[in-house]
């Protein structure tokens, strides 16, 4: 059974060039406005247990499809069947009366949701502690940052069971600790095999949390299928037409000088643990700063422990800029590697040998990071100095181990 299911749907708005032509047009009955078309021809289905990840450009329509999705905007054409109750998470404030207290927009949400008032107040001790808003839980909603909206809002959403979750984005205003209650949450739905439509530019996030990705191009389905294949040719769209800066353009000039880059710089009482160093290393253990073609190097990292019984992901990255991955490596997908748990004041030495290493020609930065237990929530990265491949000979930028054989018959 689908759970989310939309047929040639179609969304419009009217452009006016001025406020009155609204009304002119009602008078004069005559066009004043021009047709914006911001969805054209969508078409999916979402079964029931599995998540959908909304990608795309700013403007591409991502976030009409959502309001779309929940009934907060009506289609200009076509179907939108939903089957079961749905919650939503989108802008922020939405849904939210400005003058009641955080406790009274509790129990109005949850109304709104179709919950009885008897389950409402057996929910409420929950999603306040969730929320972490104890203090400010009788003060009006209007007087709460953004982050503390979302914090209300993606408790109450989750904590009243829906059968579909529909997350726009907002959990990029929450600080990191909150940010990881949520992921976990997140993945407990997963678990109960509930449906789940998640939009966000974190493609990481909808590779991890999605089993069907669509990629939204002014407007239009450019593509829907697996997460991991829509996000890794959306991906290279991006890079093909984006112009990066140099990590060394990114960065203060005192840390120019030496070439090396701390990123992440959550306080330790939300940080599970902390980089010391990073290094890149000949096989013998002797620090380099050139590497041959395919040639074997081995990278090092220093990890603090920050807390008691840590467990969590480590990995590396090969950098050609700030924003542009060359190939990455994440203890996610080693299933030998002991992730902890390891205790506060443990200093972790962890190590990886990459194997004939491919690239051809240019500069690079490898680039060492952390994770929550999940793999999905990164608590701090940081870069080595300046790294270059000695010339060689051979056109484009990779270069792979082979052999030659020729036989001559006759």
């Amino acid at each position: 059974m689908s759970r989310v299911s939309v047929q040639n749907l179609n969304k419009d708005f009217k452009i006016y060039e001025r406020p009155q032509d609204r009304l002119f047009e009602i008078i004069q009955r005559k066009q004043r406005h021009q047709l914006f078309h911001v969805l054209s021809d969508i078409s999916f289905s979402v079964p029931d247990g599995k998540s959908l990840g909304i990608i795309g450009d700013n403007g591409a329509g991502k976030s009409t499809l959502l309001k779309l999705l929940v009934g907060t905007l009506q289609p200009t054409s076509g179907e939108i069947t939903i089957n079961g109750q749905v919650a939503a998470l989108l802008e922020l404030g939405a849904g939210f009366h400005p003058e009641f207290s955080g406790r009274k927009n509790i129990f109005l949400n949850a109304a709104l949701l179709g919950v009885p008032d008897d389950n409402i107040a057996e929910m409420e001790r929950d999603i306040i502690a969730f929320s972490e808003l104890d203090y400010f839980i009788d003060r009006p909603v209007k007087t709460y940052s953004s982050g503390m909206y979302v914090r209300l809002a993606f408790s109450i959403a989750t904590m009243v069971r829906p059968d579909i979750l529909v997350i726009d984005e907002a959990l990029s205003v929450g600080d990191m600790a909150f940010q990881k209650k949520c992921v976990q949450r997140m993945n407990e739905f997963r678990e109960q095999q509930k449906t789940m439509v998640f939009c966000s530019h974190s493609m990481f996030h909808v590779q991890e949390l999605c089993d069907i990705a669509i990629w939204l191009n002014k407007g239009k389905i450019q593509e829907i299928g697996d997460s991991d294949k829509v996000v890794g040719h959306y991906e290279d769209f991006c890079n093909n037409k984006k112009t990066y800066n140099s990590i060394r353009e990114d960065i203060p000039a005192e840390l120019r000088a030496s070439q090396e880059i701390s990123e992440g710089d959550a306080s330790d009482d939300i940080q599970d643990c902390r980089i010391n160093s990073i290094a890149v290393k000949s096989p013998d253990g002797n620090d380099i700063t050139t590497i041959k073609p395919l040639s074997d190097v081995l990278l090092e990292m220093e990890v603090e422990v920050l807390v008691d019984n840590m467990e969590g992901h480590f990995g590396f990255a090969f950098m050609k800029s700030a924003e542009e991955p060359i190939a990455s490596f994440l203890t996610t997908n080693a299933d030998e590697i002991e992730l902890g748990a390891f205790a506060k004041g443990d200093i972790v030495k962890v190590s990886l040998v990459v194997e004939k290493v491919a690239m051809r020609v240019g500069e690079f930065y490898v680039l060492g990071g952390l994770a929550d237990k999940s793999g999905l929530l990164w608590y701090e990265t940081k870069f080595s100095k300046l790294l270059a491949m000695e010339a060689n000979k051979g056109v484009g930028p990779m270069i792979m181990k082979c052999d030659w054989q020729l036989d001559k018959k006759g």
